[in-house]
């Protein structure tokens, strides 16, 4: 039986989150509902960057990007122009076990909140940073914005119908990975500082964490000498797995395996099976083109319901393309409660679950003190 005594994982955790719009904001967010105490410190009269960015603003008039990522947090406006809140900064680090910051290169040192001042005196502080481009003298000068790394780290040229499209990714997908690539360096930060007993720097920069989720695609260009190009909804080791037309929409195929080819073709285009060229993944790639021409002639006799019906039937990977409510939808049909509501504002639950110490949602997102 659980308990409603247990601790949230990261009770007793302080975090001072002076970081702005998304990388630092979601880490610092994710941190909270596991229980951190986390404020939020932004320029007095102004705020965080995002609570400007709209439309869409919800009911309230309040930037719905905003309310994205500062849910769980306390709120603290500063101008760290001033040597008084200065003080107050450092008075509240005093009491904190982590920092976050995305300030770029030098900018906390500017305030005297760098990380050499500050863990002179906390010596077990944990000081985050997050840059754009890493802390060399070239890269101060390169301005860290998820669009830009999108097309500085490659991400861009394997994204879109083809090389002539290089096309963003449609969400701040750099920021994100980049904070939870920030939200593992702090917990292994925080074990070791449980068991060794100090404190440390933490460093992250959006160029790293992009080429770092480049996963496959960098291995084939750093193990193989192959520079990979964009293939729009294809797959470049995998085929058939990419997007197909029916007779009334686009649906996804997913085949992974040869096993599951052989179960496909079965049901899909039984001639396949004789085709010596479709026999094995590395020929089907090699011949993807051939493949798809063949596939995509089936697929059009018929709707999308009905091939990803007649797939599943033999456990073949397919499913529809959802717009965004389409997927919520679709996680609530499947038990999965996306969304959480916090004193009327609603919010994407966090996604994980835990047995004995529950996610906590405790307060919306501050409002922005005079």
């Amino acid at each position: 039986m659980v308990s409603q005594e247990l601790k949230p994982p990261l009770a007793g955790i302080k975090i001072a989150d002076f970081s702005r719009v998304l990388a630092g904001p979601y880490a610092t967010m994710l941190l909270a509902d596991l229980g951190a105490q986390v404020v939020k410190i932004e320029r007095l009269g102004i705020g965080d960057d995002t609570r400007g960015w709209g439309p869409p603003f919800d009911k309230n008039a309040i930037s719905t990007y905003f309310l994205s990522v500062n849910r769980n947090k306390e709120g603290l406006t500063l101008d760290l122009s001033k040597e008084s809140d200065q003080r107050k900064a450092q008075e509240l680090i005093s009491s904190c076990d982590v920092v976050v910051e995305n300030f770029g290169s030098g900018g906390m040192e500017k305030f005297n909140l760098g990380y050499s001042k500050l863990v002179a005196t906390n010596p077990k502080l944990i000081y985050c940073s997050i840059t754009g481009f890493g802390t060399s003298d070239l890269a101060a000068s390169l301005p860290g914005y998820d669009l830009l790394v999108q097309g500085m780290s490659g991400l861009m040229s394997i994204t879109g119908s083809d090389s002539d499209n290089p096309t963003k990714v449609g969400v701040a997908l750099v920021d994100v990975i980049t904070g939870l690539h920030a939200v593992v360096g702090i917990l292994a930060a925080l074990r070791a500082r449980d068991e060794q007993g100090f404190g440390q720097k933490v460093e992250l920069n959006l160029l790293s964490s992009t080429l770092s989720a480049l996963v496959n695609q960098a291995s084939s260009y750093i193990s193989a000498d192959i520079i990979p190009k964009a293939m729009g909804n294809a797959h470049p080791s995998i085929a058939p797995y990419q997007v197909f037309s029916a007779s009334d929409k686009k649906f996804i195929v997913a085949v992974g395996n040869d096993h599951q080819f052989v179960k496909f073709a079965g049901q899909i285009a039984p001639a396949l099976l004789s085709e010596k060229k479709f026999t094995t993944n590395q020929l089907r790639v090699e011949n993807q083109a051939e493949l798809t021409k063949l596939l995509s002639a089936v697929f059009t006799q018929n709707t999308a319901h009905h091939w990803i019906n007649t797939l599943r039937k033999v456990n073949i990977p397919a499913g529809a393309i959802n717009d965004i409510k389409e997927a919520f939808d679709l996680a609530q049909s499947l038990g999965l409660e996306p969304v959480v509501e916090i004193d009327g504002t609603k919010s994407v639950a966090n996604p994980i679950s835990f047995s004995k110490t529950p996610v906590q949602y405790r307060s919306a997102p501050p409002k922005l003190q005079e």
